[in-house]
């Protein structure tokens, strides 16, 4: 256990014991058995990918566990860095990325993680679009996709696509297990998992491959209240906070021990309409009156207190294909009401899902619902805020699709626009699954993706961003793009609430420029040094 001041971690030589303080807890850290990102941030330090996110950069791609990596067609092919060892003591081959792939989507496979365990990414990772994985030596693999897939190189740089151990696959006689005691190649091994002081345990990787580490240790401590997360981060008991809210970013941004980082972020926020769930919502004019009558400026600046820019699309500004033309939606409170008076849904009540702990798309989500309930009342809608307070229990939820109306938002995987059109709003089934003059498909539909939690299905949008993963000029998939996002700001699945900033705060003991505040990828903490 850590208890102290941040003095008491660090030695005079360097090394020390890293403190990243998070507002929540899972207990599970297999990477594909999980969308959470608090489950990425402990996962990317224990495993590596194929190809790794340049650290600041956006989005860049650079060497990981592969030194060398093209696309041709549909054939992608891999060749690995000599020399690394697991934690278990295992050299990297490649049949432990071809046994990592087929665990993860094979089921025709004996140690295959199963339809119930695997998480969303599964079928967006590989799922869809790897046909087989061709092992040429130790060293050399080629993978063959099912069509041209153009951001198939940067998923091998998600968090999902961590290079699992073969030999600790097939000694598991239960694959859900592999989350508690997770083995990879990265700069720390896993080390203690305290689920009732909600602290993960890490330490240095003295055979890492790559640059570091530069600590002893990582501690990941669980304190849900910002203010006090962010407090205990000027006090000196913890290193690097991260989610914060507009309240806490004053907090860090007012210290002399500590200091806020930002950075441009790649996500969104949004409100989804579960269309499987309630009837009403399969009417456009509901989703279009919902959207003009919340008031998302008034969350974006007086909640989020300018650390978010309100949105009027999927694709956050710094993602190819964003489409400059299209305007967030305007609070008009008449229209709203006519709309759903045309509709036939005057007084309409749902239930609203949230999660309770700050998120960076929605760092206060407890008063972004409030003012959600109270602009909906206002145009005759009654709203019931269902608060979760454990963020995989809300996950769990919504992806059983229980929730009326939820609360969500993404970080990106890859910077790649794919990764915001086609996984969260595309629902991944066969087009001739949509019934005929229906844009919605129920959670049950073979195929199906929760990570589209508005049950949305509208068959020229999943035709226009098919086309466009299949296509690999980037002028012909932006417009491509612009079209997609033209339609569903018209069709309206979601509120469209903020793309936010990233924000961390950091103690003044974190040297000097060894932490790189990233919108994709990270946390980077090999880098990160103490003084």
């Amino acid at each position: 256990m850590v208890s102290g001041c941040i003095g008491s971690l660090t030695g005079s030589d360097g090394g020390g014991t890293l403190v990243y303080a998070r507002g929540d807890h899972p207990e599970n850290y297999d990477p594909q058995q999980t969308t959470s990102g608090e489950v990425a941030k402990v996962t990317n330090q224990i495993f590596d990918q194929l190809v790794k996110f340049e650290p600041g950069s956006g989005g860049q791609l650079v060497d990981g566990l592969a030194t060398e990596y093209n696309l041709d067609g549909t054939t992608a092919s891999i060749t690995l860095r000599e020399g690394v060892t697991f934690h278990n003591g295992e050299e990297l081959t490649a049949e432990d990325v071809r046994a990592t792939i087929r665990r993860f989507i094979d089921e025709d496979y004996e140690h295959y993680l199963g339809e119930e365990n695997r998480s969303g990414y599964g079928p967006f990772t590989f799922g869809n679009w790897v046909e087989s994985v061709e092992v040429e030596s130790d060293y050399e693999l080629s993978i063959e996709l099912t069509q041209q897939y153009a951001p198939f190189l940067r998923n091998l740089a998600m968090f999902a696509a961590a290079i699992l151990s073969k030999k600790q696959i097939e000694s598991l006689g239960d694959q859900t297990d592999l989350g508690t005691d997770p083995k990879g190649t990265g700069a720390f091994t896993f080390e203690d998992l305290d689920n009732g002081n909600e602290r993960v345990r890490l330490s240095a990787n003295d055979d890492f491959w790559g640059d570091g580490p530069n600590v002893d240790e990582v501690v990941f401590k669980t304190i849900g209240q910002n203010s006090t997360r962010v407090q205990d981060v000027i006090n000196g008991d913890s290193h690097i906070t991260d989610n914060l809210d507009s309240q806490s970013s004053q907090q860090a941004d007012d210290a002399e021990t500590a200091q806020l980082l930002s950075k441009s972020g790649i996500n969104t926020g949004y409100m989804a309409f579960n269309m499987a769930r309630v009837e009403e919502f399969r009417d456009r004019r509901v989703r279009q009156a919902v959207s003009m009558a919340v008031n998302t400026e008034a969350i974006v600046n007086d909640i989020y207190e300018g650390f978010a820019s309100q949105s009027s699309q999927p694709l956050p500004p710094d993602v190819l294909g964003h489409n400059d033309d299209l305007d967030p939606y305007s609070q008009d409170k008449e229209e709203a009401e006519s709309l759903l008076e045309e509709a036939g849904a005057t007084g309409l009540s749902f239930e609203l899902a949230t999660f309770s702990n700050p998120r960076g798309y929605n760092p206060s989500p407890v008063e972004t619902a409030n003012q959600v309930k109270s602009d909906l009342e206002d145009i005759g809608m009654s709203v019931e805020i269902n608060q979760f307070s454990d963020f995989s229990s809300y996950l769990d939820y919504t992806d059983q699709g229980r929730h009326d109306a939820c609360f969500l938002g993404w970080y990106t995987d890859n910077a790649d626009p794919d990764n915001f059109m086609y996984v969260l709003l595309d629902p991944k089934v066969d087009l001739e699954a949509v019934p005929e003059d229906q844009d919605w498909v129920s959670f049950d539909t073979e195929g199906y993706s929760p990570l589209n939690v508005s049950a949305w299905a509208n068959t020229d949008y999943m035709e226009l961003v098919r086309e466009a993963q299949a296509t690999y000029d980037d002028a012909a998939r932006e417009e491509l793009y612009h079209q997609a996002s033209e339609l569903v700001r018209e069709e309206a699945p979601w509120v469209f609430i903020d793309y936010a900033q990233t924000l961390r705060a950091a103690n003044e003991a974190v040297a000097e420029d060894s932490y790189t505040i990233s919108s994709v990828g990270g946390p980077f903490l090999n880098q990160v040094s103490l003084n």
